[in-house]
């Protein structure tokens, strides 16, 4: 289904974070300036498939005008060294005046949406593929409970989740409208909590987070919930399952997760299970990594879990590797994540480092899943 199993995912977050800085992830790390050289080393370690972005808050001008001069050096970048992208269209930031509660903000993401898809489809051949809407459980907290990106609201995460859902679906119709057979990754967390306490209350409340509410987004999109919004199966399309090392926490205990030691830890293989037994489709580990010293680690653990699924016939299609640079905090802009293949050399010219115990680790879960796979996809 993709050039390549492993996929390497730039990390583009635009918007404004909990203390109102605007913060845009693709010009901190230079991706903007690097592309090109970005994709080539890529290549050069079997990556063929990429998750990038289409900044909506730099392309929408309004008024149905669109600025598509960020998007031509990437463009161009893919095609010169033969990298299949799977485009970020709106990654929490969205355009100045817009509000996402409002009536007018799904007609609006669509129209982008369409414009995106027209641009596109003249300049790539094959396959366009998207993810319209990036992590829309995960922006609905952050957004609408936490306050941690704009709009910064408090108690209103079901509202705006609602609206983002709403959102995508539009912009999906918008894009296929443009092209029929466009695809679609939707990058959302697969995250477990256990009770707080031994209480029939926290068990209750655990068993709702993990039985509904991890999945309502996707439901949306399937129509099985709130079908008025006018999801489908063919909305849902590829279910994408953004996996970190702290998507397992305590309820109520944000900001802290289980130690990987912890028994109340279950293996990545049973969410992945949970996921496409639900929904019958076609998944993607669309974001995936750990930081620091703990990267191979994750990727020497992470391999195994795969090779169990694709052993059973699971229908896992690719392994994307988020963020393959390292990269700023959100809320700590100064402060750098050693995250990703590379890191990135921010006190000496933006250069990429390579992060090599991470390399090997990547080099070893290619050969492990060889086998597993079709010739043209073991990359």
């Amino acid at each position: 289904m993709f050039k390549s199993f492993f996929q390497a995912g730039f990390e583009c977050a635009t918007g404004y974070n909990r203390d109102g800085e605007w913060i845009d992830l693709i010009e901190d790390t230079w991706h903007h300036r690097h592309v090109d050289e970005d994709y080539r080393r890529l290549r050069a370690v079997g990556i063929a498939t990429v998750r990038d972005a289409i900044r909506w808050p730099l392309v929408d001008r309004g008024g149905g005008r669109f600025d598509f001069s960020t998007v031509r050096t990437p463009v161009a970048a893919a095609l010169r060294h033969g990298i299949e992208v799977v485009w970020d269209l709106f990654h929490y930031g969205y355009p100045e005046g817009t509000d996402p509660l409002a009536d007018d903000f799904a007609e609006r993401f669509a129209a982008y949406c369409g414009a995106c898809a027209r641009y596109l489809r003249r300049r790539l051949p094959g396959t366009l593929w998207f993810t319209p809407v990036n992590e829309p459980s995960y922006m609905a907290w952050a957004a609408g409970d936490a306050a941690h990106f704009a709009p910064h609201l408090c108690g209103r995460a079901g509202e705006l989740k609602v609206a983002l859902v709403a959102a995508a679906i539009r912009g999906i119709d918008a894009i296929r409208a443009e092209v029929p057979d466009a695809r679609f990754v939707h990058a959302d967390p697969m995250c477990r909590v256990v009770p707080c306490d031994a209480s029939a209350a926290a068990a209750a409340a655990a068993r709702h987070f993990n039985e509904r509410g991890v999945f309502e987004a996707r439901d949306m999109l399937a129509g099985r919930l709130r079908p008025e919004l006018g999801g489908s199966p063919a909305h849902l399309d590829v279910v994408g399952i953004n996996y970190y090392w702290n998507c397992q926490w305590v309820l109520g205990e944000q900001g802290s997760w289980l130690a990987p030691d912890d028994a109340r830890r279950r293996p990545f293989r049973e969410l992945a299970l949970a996921a496409w037994e639900r929904y019958g489709h076609e998944i993607v580990i669309s974001e995936t990594s750990h930081w620091g010293e703990h990267r191979a680690g994750w990727l020497d653990e992470l391999a195994g879990e795969v090779e169990w699924l694709l052993a059973r016939g699971v229908p896992l299609r690719g392994v994307c590797l988020y963020p393959i640079l390292g990269m700023r905090d959100w809320h700590a802009p100064r402060d750098w994540m050693p995250m990703g293949l590379w890191d990135i050399d921010h006190a000496g010219g933006m250069g990429r480092v390579l992060h090599q115990p991470m390399f090997k680790a990547l080099l070893r879960a290619q050969r492990r899943l060889r086998r597993h796979l079709p010739a043209s996809r073991r990359a």
